[in-house]
């Protein structure tokens, strides 16, 4: 499952921008995750939004940052 720590989430939007069913940006244009449509979407497609994210702040479980305070919406 993919996840965000929102702290680090600098709004650039590149994760919208690659699939916005599953990652929205909130009013202050910060991550949200849509569990059930990253729950279908194409693992691929997530990890290519990971490794795009600008801020590092969308991780897969395995690769949950050390310090995290990692939040998302169900």
């Amino acid at each position: 499952m993919i996840h965000a720590d929102r702290s680090r989430c600098c709004g650039a939007g590149m994760c919208v921008l690659i699939d916005a069913t599953v990652f929205h940006q909130d009013e202050d244009g910060l991550v949200v995750i849509d569990d059930a449509a990253a729950r279908a979407a194409d693992p691929a497609l997530l990890r290519h939004a990971v490794s795009c994210c600008p801020g590092q702040a969308l991780f897969e479980d395995a690769a949950a940052p050390a310090k995290s305070s990692a939040t998302q919406r169900e």
